[in-house]
């Protein structure tokens, strides 16, 4: 009786969180994606009622789901995929969880290699690490720091204890204010690649010997163009959604910055707007402003700029998802997909309201500072007060 009466209990929350089950599958398993996560609504309540939507997309959804689950969370998946299988829907075969032998193959390949990251901060720089144990214990650790703008600033490799790592990532931890999180060891050998990649011939002598120690961990070739980024198997229901303005809410996201040199010359171009000799009426001039917001997300998302920008929401997504934010991190997925799959963002909310909020940033900064520092030209008032207090000294 105490079930049952759990169980009504879930699915009413899950209803009053906005879950439909009248609606059409594919809304239906919008809103389930969306509602993973959710204070008030748990993810048996959210697998039992995929169990009910007619969709293949349910069925992929509760596949990706149990992939670590356990349990009678996991004895509700599988109820819920046989539902779905007696109405002859199935999930995708790449989206069934691996059988033990597919996962012993898996730990021979180099999954016995670890990583672990910190969310990018606000100036575009991590730490990743890549970690591979040694046969008489202890960990071989290869760290890097890598930034958006310079490439790989600086990278090591040497042995470490568990207790010496542990102590370490303690330290990282508290001395930059963020956790790192631990994370496929392909996405942050992808990340550190990238990195070297991107470093100027003139500043690779520090980090020469990034690939030389990479061959101590890795066996395989670097990662291409090729490589596909996890979040889209983790998050591939919601990174088929729409990205909600939610997300832009999230530290990750408000501390991300364009380069100096990018952003300019929109911002000298509100300016002009705003100073403008010519009088402007309120409509005209925020129609003025929404023209250059409109190139600025072509020339800051788009064309040559969009692989940074696809990456830098793809790993925001994956920082989200694993730090218990699976709903914004669905978001940044489904943004990052919009940038991969070449959508017009201009038409879309969230890419209008993430300019503003950057270029409006910097506007206020600079404004701020303006009024910080002092005028070296008075005007007649102020020359006479000044003249006024030197005399009553």
């Amino acid at each position: 009786m105490t079930q049952l009466k759990e169980l009504d209990r879930d699915d009413l929350n899950l209803r009053k969180a906005g879950f439909n089950p009248a609606a059409d599958p594919e809304e239906a398993l919008r809103t389930l994606a969306a509602l993973r996560g959710h204070a008030e609504v748990t993810d048996a309540a959210v697998a039992r009622a995929l169990g009910s939507v007619r969709s293949a997309g349910a069925a992929n959804m509760l596949a990706a789901m149990e992939h670590g689950a356990s349990g009678a969370f996991r004895r509700e998946i599988r109820r819920a995929l046989f539902r779905l299988r007696q109405a002859g829907i199935a999930p995708a075969p790449d989206a069934e969880p691996h059988p033990p032998r597919t996962a012993a193959v898996a730990l021979v390949a180099g999954t016995d290699i670890e990583g672990m990251l910190s969310p990018i901060d606000a100036t575009g720089v991590r730490l990743v690490w890549l970690m591979k144990a040694k046969p008489r214990g202890g960990l071989n650790l290869l760290w890097g720091f890598s930034s958006e703008e310079e490439g790989l600033i600086g990278c090591n490799f040497g042995p470490v204890s568990r207790r010496e790592l542990r102590a370490d990532r303690a330290r990282v931890e508290e001395r930059a204010g963020v956790k790192m999180i631990e994370a496929d060891w392909r996405l942050c050998d992808l990340i550190l690649c990238e990195a070297y990649r991107a470093t100027h011939e003139n500043r690779r002598g520090p980090v020469g010997n990034f690939f030389t120690w990479r061959t101590e961990l890795i066996a395989a070739s670097p990662p291409g163009d090729d490589f596909v980024h996890p979040i889209y198997k983790e998050l591939a229901v919601e990174a088929a959604g729409e990205p909600g303005l939610e997300l832009l809410k999230e530290p990750e996201v408000l501390a991300w910055r364009f380069p100096a040199a990018q952003i300019k010359p929109y911002i000298d171009e509100i300016a002009e707007v705003q100073q403008s000799v010519i009088v402007l009426n309120p409509m005209q001039r925020e129609d003025r402003v929404g023209q250059i917001i409109e190139k600025a997300i072509d020339g800051l998302l788009g064309g040559p700029a969009a692989h940074r920008a696809r990456r830098r929401l793809e790993d925001i997504a994956y920082c989200l998802a694993h730090t218990r934010r699976r709903r914004t991190g669905g978001y940044a997925a489904a943004a990052a997909a919009k940038i991969r799959d070449g959508a017009d963002l201009k038409r879309i909310p969230f890419f209008q309201n993430l300019v503003r909020t950057m270029l409006g940033a910097v506007i206020a900064a600079q404004q701020e500072k303006e009024r910080e520092e002092p005028r070296l030209i008075m005007t007649p008032a102020e020359a006479m007060r000044a003249q006024a207090q030197r005399q009553s000294r």
